[in-house]
């Protein structure tokens, strides 16, 4: 098959979160498997072209509604050495700061990212990269879909035969703006129906790209249910329930290079299954590092998030201090975001000095170093696509304390009492009361009864949650795909 992913991100170029990792470590797999790829992206400002090993590879005319035509600059480069890469240059839609704006409903963000979904398509049409499957991810190229839909119309025929995919990584964003920037994106006015594009007085990129696309996947098959209802659907449960026979759940992989005790260049000492001594240090040393006391008689629990209310912050504020201040843990957070939560995980550290280590922003080497020394890794997250740290700390031996919500209920399973099963500690209802039973229950089994801690532990780090796997999925997902728009060529 030929495969063109096209996003807003990929790593090492551009990440603002989980997606591109995701795209980074999807496209390598898929060509492993003999598919061949490639993956379209914006050249934002941030990137240092020759820096990052792309070459020139000329320009590109795009035309877009209203008769308007726009040149682009191309260059190309080799993920994993196995995909192409073309990054998008265009100043006038990519030469500001960062990757996104401010997203207010008046911002240019549909006409930046509504260009690179036109023109990542035409730039493959143009360089002879006819694709089986266009694969599009999120809101920012979502329209991608739509293009698809409307190849011959929109004056790209080499995509007529084509079949899409949309993938979701996190709902709750949608895209949602006004109406003015329809004509010039060029596509039909009755696309702006409830049924499409159509959002109260607004149009809505996630929900049109949806609904037109042949296939929607989403980062979890529990997030999958969720989005089919609400609060999981924020706002769109109904319309993904209508679709639920063209909506399946993939977990993410771990990148098992980037993320492997054994192997892992970013920790003090390294470890592994069979012989856990090097954790001990990593720990020495996240104590160090933090400030906190020198202690192995307590457990350490650790969190790595955006300090955003979905992560749960509001439930840690009215549960841990007690823990911690009654001296049976220590709490490292390592993360940044709103102002709220970093003046509270502060605050604390001042209350409890030498029981709380915070280092506010992210850093690579700390979030290794966090997954590693921490004990327990903390995930009460309200709502959670897929997670990757709880697959992170399974496979660090840091067992974690999630809410069965999303990709942490398909990939964290509750401990019993005596170790015979679990890889972590599982709790259902978004209350404090549920989240202090959790953390309560992982505490006194690591200071009660250890044997059965290590047992878990053991279990946790033996789990394996690959991109190869995935991969296979997302496979099955575009045969699905191609399927469906047969059969929509076969009646139109």
């Amino acid at each position: 098959m030929r495969i063109l992913l096209v996003a807003s991100e990929c790593v090492p170029w551009a990440k603002a979160g989980g997606l591109g990792d995701v795209v980074a470590a999807l496209a390598p797999a898929l060509a492993e498997r003999g598919h061949e790829v490639r993956v379209v992206l914006p050249r934002y400002r941030s990137i240092d072209v020759a820096a990052s090993g792309f070459v020139d590879a000329g320009s590109a005319c795009i035309h877009l509604g209203r008769g308007i035509e726009q040149w682009i600059g191309v260059h190309e480069a080799r993920l994993a050495g196995t995909v192409g890469v073309w990054l998008i240059e265009c100043d006038r839609f990519f030469g500001g700061p960062g990757i996104y704006g401010s997203g207010a409903w008046d911002s240019d963000e549909p006409t930046r990212f509504g260009f690179l979904s036109k023109a990542a398509l035409a730039l493959a049409l143009d360089r002879g990269f006819v694709p089986d499957v266009v694969h599009a991810h999120d809101w920012p190229t979502a329209l991608a879909c739509a293009w698809v839909a409307r190849a011959e119309e929109a004056g790209l025929p080499g995509l007529s035969g084509a079949a899409s995919v949309l993938t979701v990584h996190n709902v709750e964003y949608q895209g949602r703006f006004s109406t003015s920037v329809w004509p010039w994106l060029g596509l039909p006015e009755e696309w702006l129906s409830p049924e499409l594009f159509g959002d109260q007085d607004g149009l809505n990129l996630l929900k049109g790209g949806a609904a037109l696309a042949d296939l929607v996947t989403t980062v979890s098959p529990t997030h999958a249910r969720e989005m089919c209802g609400e609060p999981g659907g924020h706002g769109l449960g109904g319309f993904f329930a209508a679709r639920a026979d063209r909506l399946v759940g993939i977990l993410n992989g771990v990148d098992e290079e980037r993320w492997d005790p054994a192997t892992d260049p970013l920790l003090p000492v390294q470890y592994s299954a069979g012989d856990l001594s090097g954790k001990i240090f990593c720990r020495a040393e996240l104590q160090a590092r933090l400030g906190l006391e020198a202690r192995a008689d307590v457990p350490i629990v650790g969190m790595v998030s955006r300090f955003a209310p979905q992560k749960g912050f509001d439930l840690v504020a009215q549960v841990v201090p007690a823990f911690v201040e009654g001296g049976a843990m220590q709490f490292v957070v390592v993360g940044s975001g709103d102002a709220a939560t970093e003046a509270f995980v502060r605050g604390l550290k001042e209350r409890v000095p030498g029981s709380v280590g915070v280092f506010i922003g992210y850093s690579e080497d700390m979030a290794h170093l966090a997954e590693a020394g921490a004990d327990l890794f903390l995930m009460p997250s309200l709502y959670e696509p897929c997670g990757l740290n709880q697959m992170y700390s399974m496979r660090y031996g840091t067992l974690p304390i999630v809410r069965a919500t999303g990709g942490l209920a398909d990939t964290v399973e509750d401990a019993c009492d005596d170790g015979s099963r679990g890889t972590g500690f599982v709790f259902a209802q978004a209350t404090a009361e549920a989240l202090e039973g959790a953390l309560a229950r992982a505490l006194a089994l690591w200071t009660e009864a250890p044997t059965v801690f290590d047992r878990l532990r053991q279990r946790a780090m033996s789990r394996r949650h690959t991109w190869q796997a995935a991969a296979v999925q997302y496979e099955q997902a575009y045969v699905a795909a191609c399927e469906h728009h047969a059969r929509l060529r076969a009646v139109a």
